[in-house]
């Protein structure tokens, strides 16, 4: 799975992976290494003007990893990055 965002590919097994990268690479995120939750409450917070307020809300019924493809499905979606899942046949 490869997620692209300002001209850099993420690619990693999974979504978490993908989120633990964006999550490394976001110079203020002051957080680094806490719950999957909070970097990605964090990222919505300053998405907020690209998104409708109800996609801003995290299930607290999801799983981490569930979760974590649900953000990467959003951002493409509104044009916050580019989600590329590799098929393999």
């Amino acid at each position: 799975m490869t997620f692209q965002f300002k001209g850099k590919k993420y690619r990693g097994a999974s979504a978490l992976d993908i989120i633990r990268a964006l999550e490394s690479d976001a110079e203020d995120y002051p957080d680094r290494g806490q719950s999957v939750r909070k970097f990605l409450l964090w990222s919505l917070e300053r998405l907020g003007n690209r998104l409708p307020p109800r996609d801003l809300d995290l299930s607290s019924r999801l799983e981490d990893d569930a979760l974590a493809l649900s953000y990467l499905y959003l951002r493409d979606e509104y044009g916050a990055g580019k989600l590329l899942i590799d098929a393999k046949l």
